[in-house]
């Protein structure tokens, strides 16, 4: 059915700016470009200079309008784009004119969402058109960007294509048993099945590095009272953003702050001291640290060269040896003649710096950009990650295979193998938003000699 209504909307952000953009879309953009611009001449995808006049007929703005006949646009309905100054006082003459000759104001994600539904993107690609506007480093661009493309789409139409040929198979002497077939034989199914499953598997153990290009990589820095740590955090983002003192368990809660380390967002935490003998406030604040480290993707241990090496209680050593772990000997710009334990050199690399003079402190940024590139290893540019959304249609879609596998291993009727199966493809068309079950029945119509 054809969307009636057109709608408008402020593409840029709002506030002045030398060029703002005004979209609109629906059945009155080809009425609006006659009118609006005095011109009979619709030009797609040209880009044209002409006066805004109102429905007054006054001259509103000199733009640069450009015309889309749909379906070759992003809605796949007829579309128009408006540059014209970026005056906030500019832009709300013209929305308000637009909404005068019949427009409406669109709703958040309205011209995606009609791109969806026009079958312009799958919902894949919907939800990396916002992934690709709030992404928060370089390599979480890359990522939205190659799902932009339309890569889930595609490995997901792959997966779905295999199983649709197995329901056919499966369907076709279930429907036609009297027909001239080849005899039932449920190895190649099997087979099929047990593939596909080892194909979801590896999607969904992409799930787990969502948060991390999303969110950041949270790194939590801890180590006894005047170590270094708030000192470090500060050499770390470049600016003063942690009180420093002389006076031990200063920091009492935790402070975070973003930096950008390479291709990653890195979140920086920088936690109270750890110590035994301590009082009510400050052993709260240490609970808090230890709680931190349950939550970090990766631990930076500070010591204090000058002094003798601590002793930390088991519990967060524990931590330390279940996570990835820098070990930042602090204070390196004075002479000291403790040496390193053995105990401190084993927890993962061991960096020499000076938070005060920012000596060694790229050294700390290029090892910290380095153990994220292993425990992300294999996620380039162009690697495929699933969403948490996409992870739990595709293990209850996972659910259904093994069901199904379940019952033809051991020789139970047909019909509940391929009904675990119409689950299957229904969790899986979930994530694209497309679910065709005209092309089980193509699959099967094509690839046997039925009604003959």
């Amino acid at each position: 059915m054809q969307n009636l209504d057109t709608i408008a909307a402020l593409a840029t952000p709002s506030g002045r700016s030398a060029i703002a953009v005004i979209r609109v879309s629906g059945v009155l953009v080809p009425q609006l470009v006659e009118n609006v611009f005095k011109t009979r001449k619709l030009q797609p995808r040209t880009a044209t200079v002409a006066n805004y006049h109102s429905v007054n007929n006054l001259r509103l703005d000199n733009v640069v309008y450009t015309y889309y006949k749909g379906p070759a646009s992003y809605t796949g309905e007829d579309s128009l784009e408006i540059n014209c100054h970026g005056n906030p006082l500019i832009v709300n003459a013209i929305l308000l004119d637009l909404t005068t000759r019949g427009c409406r104001m669109a709703e958040p994600g309205e011209f995606t969402k009609l791109a969806f539904i026009n079958g312009k993107l799958d919902l894949t690609q919907a939800e990396a058109v916002r992934e690709t506007i709030h992404a928060t480093s370089e390599r979480a661009l890359q990522v939205a960007q190659k799902q932009l493309s339309g890569s889930i789409g595609e490995k997901i139409h792959r997966c779905l294509s295999q199983l649709i040929s197995v329901i056919a198979h499966l369907e076709a002497y279930i429907d036609f048993p009297e027909e001239d077939l080849p005899d039932e034989n449920s190895d190649g199914p099997i087979h099929t099945l047990s593939t596909l499953l080892l194909q979801l598997d590896e999607m969904i153990a992409t799930s787990q590095y969502e948060a991390l290009l999303k969110d950041g990589i949270r790194t939590v820095i801890m180590g006894e009272p005047n170590a270094g740590k708030s000192s470090l955090l500060n050499a770390l983002l470049g600016k003063d953003r942690a009180l420093v003192s002389d006076e031990p368990g200063t920091t009492r809660d935790y402070l975070e702050d973003q930096i950008h380390i390479g291709p990653y967002l890195f979140r920086i935490i920088d936690t109270a001291g750890i110590r035994q003998h301590t009082g009510t406030i400050e052993r709260l604040g240490i609970q808090k640290t230890i709680q931190q480290l349950d939550l970090a993707d990766l631990i930076i241990w500070v010591v204090d060269t000058t002094n003798p090496h601590p002793t930390l209680p088991h519990e967060i050593l524990k931590k330390l040896s279940n996570k990835p772990t820098i070990l930042v000997q602090n204070k390196c710009d004075i002479q000291s003649d403790l040496p390193v334990t053995p105990t401190l050199a084993v927890h993962g690399q061991s960096v020499q710096l000076s938070a005060l003079t920012g000596k060694g402190v790229d050294v700390l940024r290029k090892a910290l950009e380095n153990m994220v590139k292993q425990e992300l290893d294999g996620i380039g540019p162009d690697t495929i990650v699933i969403s948490a959304r996409h992870a739990a249609a595709l293990k209850d879609a996972q659910h259904a295979i093994e069901q199904a596998l379940f019952i033809l291993k051991n020789g139970q009727p047909t019909e509940l193998a391929a009904t675990e199966l119409r689950i299957c493809m229904e969790s899986i068309g979930r994530i694209t938003g497309k679910i065709d079950n005209e092309q089980v029945l193509d699959e099967l119509f094509s690839s046997f000699c039925i009604g003959k």
